[in-house]
């Protein structure tokens, strides 16, 4: 077995790069047996030091100053936890030209700069990992990459972020509205101060983009993937579904479609029996279909200190098991060409829509025409009545081309006895 140590340094020392240092340290003996030597932690660097924090670092591996530990002749392993695309970025790429590792968490740096990193890491011999990116403890990353490199995925859908996942969670099972589960999240720590990067589905986007690209081989421009949040999604919507046998989550989709992909990023209508209908909290899950594989679905706890820690870990590993080998650098991007995007009005999709109406007859009729005429055609309907002489009228609408339905919709938010369309939620069959 090698004697020399693989030391590395942590550039981030928040909540991933805390863990991964917790995990390194107390799991040092299991990561010595697994490697056959010692990961050693060399430096760790931070802008502040001073910000509370649940374990301690020795005085002498704390500095400011990034780029001496990217500079370092003694480090092997960059590891950036730092997030974003600016400086982050500008260390990842200063880490790779001076030919050292780099193993990230950066789901955002991925998903818009992944080529260019890995590119840069095949120039200079290195390796870049990022498991921690997508999906915490869950290890779809290396599944799509290895376990499943030999077959051909036709389907990728996911809940992907464990905040959004956990309000919509506590709001259908006690009832509470989403601004005042927002807070709670807030107060545990679940969501940020700024939950906008979760709730909007700006998280969830970038791993999509990332998950994509692995799946489908082709580069997928962020920009491109459609995206809708979940603070338009209301208890009334929730218990909607439930009457319907549905429970309502935040997926990440995506799909061949002869020569496109079909990517999004939504509130969704799933199946009670749905595989992921189940996955509560903050769990994520990705559901994967394909001609050989069949379907199969990854399930974990999809963020924190110790699940991420745990996948950064595992990448730092195996970057030091290739240092060890002298087989650095043998993997490198695999997308063939950019993804050509289905645009969102040409997908098919079934349709949830609750819309508030004038109580009187004929009107259930009259929206049923303008339905009919756009070529949309109806699976169930229900009809409430409701306050002030309104009624609630509730439409699962069969698959069709959504342009069809917007169409429609255009139509029927003219009609006087239409006084709200009030939700409209795509179903995931």
């Amino acid at each position: 077995m090698p004697d020399q140590p693989i030391r590395i340094g942590i550039l981030g020392v928040g909540v991933v790069g805390g863990g991964l240092y917790q995990i390194l340290e107390s799991n040092a003996g299991e990561i010595r047996r697994a490697l056959g030597t010692d990961i050693v932690v060399a430096g760790l660097a931070d802008i502040d030091w001073d910000r509370p924090r649940d374990f301690s670092v020795p005085e002498e591996l704390k500095t400011t100053d990034a780029l001496a530990l990217i500079n370092n002749p003694n480090i092997d392993i960059i590891v950036e936890t730092i997030g974003g695309t600016g400086v982050a970025k500008d260390y990842v790429m200063t880490a790779l030209a001076a030919g050292k590792s780099v193993v990230t968490s950066n789901k955002e740096l991925m998903a818009k700069h992944g080529e260019q990193i890995l590119s840069a890491a095949a120039q200079h011999g290195v390796d870049v990992q990022f498991e921690g990116s997508v999906g915490g403890v869950i290890p779809i990353i290396r599944s799509l990459k290895e376990s499943l490199t030999a077959s051909r995925l036709d389907e990728i859908v996911g809940i992907v972020n464990g905040t959004t996942n956990y309000i919509l969670t506590r709001m259908s099972q006690e009832g509470k509205e989403f601004a005042e589960v927002l807070a709670e999240a807030q107060r545990l720590g679940y969501a940020e101060a700024d939950p906008t990067d979760d709730i909007e589905g700006i998280d969830s986007t970038n791993k999509l983009a990332i998950l994509a690209a692995i799946a489908f081989g082709a580069r997928v421009p962020v920009e491109q993937i459609y995206r809708e949040g979940i603070a338009a999604v209301t208890t009334t919507d929730l218990d909607y579904a439930r009457q319907m046998d549905y429970v309502i989550k935040l997926l990440a989709i995506g799909k061949r479609d002869n020569d496109q992909l079909e990517l999004r990023v939504h509130p969704a209508l799933l199946p009670a029996d749905h595989p992921l209908a189940a996955v509560s909290g903050v769990f994520n899950a990705i559901f994967i279909r394909g001609p050989e594989c069949g379907e199969m679905m990854l399930y974990g706890r999809g963020a924190g200190a110790l699940p991420t820690g745990s996948a950064v870990a595992a990448d730092v590993i195996d970057c030091a098991r290739n240092i060890i080998h002298n087989s650095a650098g043998r993997v490198s991007c695999t997308c063939e060409g950019q993804a050509q995007i289905k645009p969102i009005e040409e997908v098919e999709t079934s349709v949830y829509l609750r819309m508030r109406v004038a109580d009187r007859p004929g009107v259930l009729g009259t929206i049923a025409t303008i339905f009919g005429q756009e070529g949309v055609s109806m699976q169930s309907v229900i009809q409430e009545s409701a306050q002030d002489n309104s009624a609630e009228i509730v439409w699962i609408m069969h698959k069709g081309p959504e342009k069809n339905l917007q169409s429609a919709l255009s139509c029927i938010r003219d009609l006087n006895i239409v006084q709200d369309i009030c939700s409209m939620i795509r179903v995931v069959e």
